[in-house]
């Protein structure tokens, strides 16, 4: 089993208030979830207007395949247009049990 995990901080601009910005986030996080099967939340910054904070997590049984989602999700936001995207941090957490489950 493999998990990988995304905190991508994203910068707004232009946005006058908490309400603009939780459309923006919470559009994004919803195509995220639907378009790559990922869990994705907003994480931190819940209290700035110009700052958020996105988690996301893919779980697999293949390593490649979960370094390609996390890359795509990547790619996905920055191509948004309504946000850039910031800082990047990438986890990988690979899990080699040979064990048969009944």
């Amino acid at each position: 089993m493999t998990v990988g995990l995304l905190t991508i901080i994203i910068h707004l601009h232009g946005i006058d208030s908490l309400k603009g910005k939780r459309k923006i986030i919470k559009s994004a996080v919803e195509r995220l979830r639907s378009r790559f099967n990922a869990s994705v939340s907003e994480v931190d910054a819940q209290d700035s207007k110009e700052v958020a904070v996105i988690g996301a997590a893919v779980v697999s049984n293949e390593g490649g395949f979960v370094d390609k989602q996390l890359d795509t999700i990547v790619n996905f936001l920055q191509n948004d247009g309504r946000f850039y995207v910031g800082k990047i941090e990438r986890e990988i957490f690979a899990s080699n049990h040979d064990q048969t489950y009944f």
